[in-house]
């Protein structure tokens, strides 16, 4: 970036303002940690390990078989699964084939699916085999040529692995039998016959694309970010430059961020194969399951978002479990509550920070200092390379320093952008500069704060009133669990402010002590009027509460309420 910023005399010496990239493609990093670490654990699934040489052999093998299903670089490759062995075998693999990785998420519905595959033009889709049905009920409706079926008991131990199929009769209510043919191929014989060479394809890092992440919308089908080897390289590097005092080969990574997700992928997957550490992966999050992880394999980074660390903090038996190996924990994919971070340094030892990213940025830009000094409500500092700048809603020029804008963001992890959709590309990247659609603003020492999204911002009576803040408040309220606040239709005020609310266990609270606790800590405008309480609220899979899912059922509700 080469000029001087403001946040920069923050940094810690051990992190440089500026990177050098290696003009090398993303899946070297595989290659590398196999040579370097040969020997090492690489992945840990249920009590079964794998060492580096054998990640990279069985990637080499699914590279391999690709070529030989006529993939040829450019190609889309979706990877339908959960965190698994397979997951980032076939990642890594699809890279060296030199296709492109379209991270698919195994919750899609049979329309979303149909959608990104017809989309991104997919020709190969490596899935779960209790996702069989939902794949063939939509593949005569897209470009799909290839199904590549895998389970979860492939790469389970004994016996486990015999064990398996009647748990998942019994939690699928399914028996999953695959036939191979001519367009349905089986994991397990893959890694049987394929031979571990392949025909490796000349990528430029800068101009070609590895992946195509497709962005969680919440209305409307998800954009594909065309994000290219070079952008995902830069945020890797980043992230391991941020966590400074990560012992390269030596650190345990907990995966309980699903891989389909962006922040899961870099922060967890790529940073792992990235430092020659170990990978523990969890295929869903469970509360008990994660602790008991912990507790038994001693797990030193572990990123997350929110909703993780505080089913973590609340579950009843936490005091049973030993959380002490955590060292550092970033947390992305919403705001991280205060109150939340505070509690989960003193149960764990560790440092847990907020960082901030956004799936067209690959995704990281800023997060708190881990070893340095921190600000509790901010997003941190620009990460080396980055640059940041709040602007005018309007003008789009750059506004004073305090006042609130929408933040715009520069660097090599940002975007090429979207896929197929150059009308929503110039609207979204101006000068090179990635508009994020979040209002924030930034303070005298060059820290950043996010005050919402644009779209979240609820004006009522002509006010202009942010959720997070009201979040804020009633996260510190000792009987809730979870909260999410957002702009709902009102005849008078345009909107108005309601707060859907999931108590901690054992407790309970009314409406009219809430209100009464917010009035003491809120201006009169920003306390909620409506109060709904929840057993629970709408998440994305990586536990982003689903805000604009909320508002659109109290749409829907007015519209019937019209109606009658």
């Amino acid at each position: 970036m080469g000029e001087e910023k403001r946040w920069h005399q923050h940094y810690p010496k051990e992190i440089p303002t500026s990177l050098t990239y290696d003009e090398k493609p993303l899946h070297a990093f595989l290659e590398d940690a196999a040579s370097r670490y040969a020997e090492k654990k690489a992945l840990y699934f249920m009590g079964k390990e794998l060492t580096y040489t054998e990640v990279f052999v069985q990637a080499k093998k699914f590279a391999n078989y690709l070529q030989g299903l006529g993939v040829e670089k450019g190609d889309r490759v979706a990877i339908m699964l959960a965190n698994t062995p397979q997951s980032v075998i076939s990642y890594y693999g699809a890279l060296m084939a030199g296709a492109i990785v379209v991270q698919t998420n195994p919750l899609y519905t049979e329309r979303e699916l149909e959608h990104q595959l017809n989309d991104s033009g997919t020709k190969v889709i490596v899935c779960l085999d209790i996702l069989v049905p939902r794949v063939t009920n939509v593949k005569n409706s897209t470009p799909l040529e290839h199904m590549i079926v895998t389970g979860i008991k492939d790469y389970l131990p004994f016996p486990k692995n015999l064990i398996y199929p009647f748990i998942q009769k019994k939690q699928y209510n399914m028996v999953v039998k695959v036939e191979e043919s001519s367009d349905t191929h089986v994991w397990n014989s893959i890694m049987e016959k394929a031979e571990a060479e392949y025909t490796k394809v000349e990528v430029d890092p800068l101009e070609d694309t590895a992946l195509l992440q497709y962005t969680g919308g919440t209305t409307g089908f998800p954009k594909g970010v065309i994000l290219t080897h070079r952008n995902l390289v830069a945020n890797a590097k980043m992230c391991e430059k941020w966590i400074y005092k990560m012992k390269k080969g030596e650190e345990t990574i907990l995966g309980v961020l699903p891989f389909f997700h962006v922040y899961g992928m870099t922060a967890v997957m790529n940073i792992s194969i990235f430092t020659g550490s170990k990978m523990i992966l969890l295929p869903k999050f469970d509360a008990g399951d994660v602790l008991k992880t912990i507790h038994k394999l001693k797990p030193t980074i572990f990123p997350g978002a929110p909703t993780i660390y505080i089913g973590l903090l609340n579950h009843p038996d936490l005091k049973k479990f030993d959380l002490s190996s955590i060292e550092a924990c970033i947390s992305g994919s919403a705001p991280l509550p205060v109150d939340v971070q505070e509690k989960f340094e003193a149960v764990t030892g560790g440092k847990l920070v907020e960082g901030y990213g956004l799936t067209e940025s690959s995704p990281v830009t800023h997060a708190n200092l881990i070893y340095g000094n921190r600000i509790n409500g901010s997003i941190g500092l620009p990460w080396p390379d980055t640059d940041a700048k709040i602007l005018d809603m309007e003008t789009y020029e750059e506004v004073a320093v305090g006042e609130k804008g929408e933040l715009a963001v520069k660097g090599p992890q940002v975007m090429k952008g979207y896929w197929n959709k150059p009308e929503d590309t110039e609207n979204t990247i101006k000068d090179g500069w990635l508009l994020t659609g979040d209002i924030g603003y930034m303070d005298e020492n060059g820290y950043f704060y996010i005050a919402d999204r644009k779209k979240d911002m609820i004006i009522a009576g002509g006010y202009n009133i942010y959720p997070r803040e009201v979040e804020e408040v009633l996260y510190e309220h000792e009987a809730i669990q979870e909260t999410v606040v957002a702009g709902i239709p009102d005849p008078y005020r345009g909107e108005t402010v309601k707060a859907y609310v999931v108590l901690k266990e054992g407790f309970a609270v009314t409406e009219d002590e809430l209100n009464k606790y917010c009035r003491e800590k809120l201006a009169s405008y920003k306390v909620p009027r409506i109060y709904e309480f929840r057993e629970e609220l709408p998440k994305t899979a990586v536990g982003k509460i689903l805000r604009r899912k909320l508002v659109d059922e109290e749409k829907e509700k007015v519209k019937e309420e019209v109606s009658t």
